[in-house]
């Protein structure tokens, strides 16, 4: 039989052990509560510009002069004069002399020729007087009808053949003796001179070459894809030129003066053709334009068609011709777009944005049409809790204390 010891030291043991685990269990802390995070997706956005816009067509080229000629000597013999502006990159006016070949031997021959016509032309004369007076004897001897050979008509003939002869040859020699001057065909920049003071030049020696400063022209390239971007094809299009000049980026006007009408075999492309007055601006009458030099390499844009209301985006933001909008809700919309033309990285839309409206242009892992969204601009900054202000109150009125324990 178990005795009162056996039976109250287990009681005890288990009483201390129940006391313990409450004790524990007393200073346990409480599980805290968690914040509830916010698991709306943050995008960013652009509002959307709808305004009218104008088609460009960029091209390039370098600019030549319209018209350029060689000059070639007509006579023959040596030159005797130059004049100082016939050098490379000197300006001259039309027909301003540029040189001169030895004109005495041409000189000699318009004498001469001038005294062959005025001795037929005294021939001439003389057989006319002949021939009044064989009319006349023949009416004394006979009433019959005269021949022409004794009217002296054949002699007549002759005589005549001999003045246009010598009419020509006089002509002939006035035109060789101003084909010693040689004179600019129309105001030029001087490309290259190829002969100098006491050379020998015979008929068809090139002598040099002009470049008429009056007019400029860039053959631009086009893709035939582009050419419906143009108005009429581009004809008459105001073209923007930018190249340099000193070192600084200078822009200059131009207008589309023609289109070549075929495609180039070699690039595929068509061509048109702009063409800038007076480049060098001599006939300016201000010193502040700045010349488009021959030579130059440029940048155009070609404006083309109006467009009354469109907008471009990045060419990336479009999906099946959707692109995603935050609506009023803060809500994602996909809007159908209408594309007119890709320019590089982005897009020309027609229809489907409306001005103001908010262009998402970050991504989204899992997007979803209707679904929440918000900005990051929306983000609110978490305002104090009583607990932190009477935790904030509490250490203020503690340094306090110190302050006046230290005092």
């Amino acid at each position: 039989m178990a005795t009162k010891k056996q039976i109250i030291i287990p009681i005890l043991v288990l009483a201390a052990g129940i006391a313990a685990m409450a004790g524990f269990a007393s200073l346990k802390k409480p599980p805290e509560e968690k914040e509830k995070v916010d698991n709306t997706p943050i995008v960013a956005v652009e509002s959307i510009v709808v305004a009218p816009m104008t088609m460009e067509v960029p091209s390039h080229g370098i600019v030549t002069p319209k018209y350029e000629t060689k000059l070639v000597a007509q006579v023959t013999g040596e030159i005797v004069e130059l004049s100082p502006a016939f050098v490379r990159g000197g300006f001259v006016k039309k027909d301003q002399l540029l040189a001169r070949i030895d004109p005495s031997d041409y000189h000699a021959a318009l004498i001469d020729a001038q005294a062959t016509m005025a001795t037929a032309r005294a021939a001439l004369e003389t057989e006319v007087a002949q021939g009044k007076v064989a009319e006349r004897e023949w009416k004394q001897i006979t009433d019959s009808s005269p021949t022409e050979l004794s009217l002296r008509k054949p002699q007549l003939a002759q005589e005549l053949a001999r003045v246009k002869a010598a009419q020509a040859s006089v002509l002939r020699a006035e035109r060789n003796l101003e084909r010693t001057e040689i004179r600019a065909p129309f105001d030029a920049m001087i490309d290259n001179r190829a002969i100098g003071l006491g050379s020998f030049v015979s008929m068809g020696t090139q002598l040099g070459k002009v470049s008429g400063t009056a007019t400029a022209e860039i053959r631009l390239p086009v893709a035939d894809n582009q050419l419906q971007f143009l108005t009429n094809e581009g004809a008459n299009a105001t073209v923007n030129l930018v190249g340099v000049y000193a070192g600084q980026s200078t822009e200059w006007q131009a207008k589309i003066a023609r289109g070549e009408g075929v495609i180039d075999d070699t690039s595929r492309m068509s061509y048109l053709v702009a063409e800038v007055k007076d480049p060098y601006q001599l006939k300016s009458k201000t010193s502040a334009g700045v010349p488009l030099r021959f030579g130059s390499y440029v940048n155009a844009l070609i404006q083309g068609n109006q467009v009354s209301q469109a907008s471009s985006i990045p060419r990336y933001l479009v999906v099946n011709g959707k692109v995603a909008l935050l609506d009023s809700d803060s809500k994602l919309h996909y809007a159908a777009i209408d594309i007119i033309r890709e320019e590089g990285r982005n897009v020309i839309v027609a229809n489907g944005l409306a001005n103001g409206d908010q262009l998402i242009v970050s991504a989204l892992d899992y997007p979803v049409d209707g679904m929440k969204l918000a900005l990051a601009s929306d983000e609110v900054t978490p305002t104090a809790t009583p607990d932190d202000i009477d935790s904030e109150q509490a250490g203020e009125s503690q340094v306090a204390n110190n302050n006046k324990a230290g005092e």
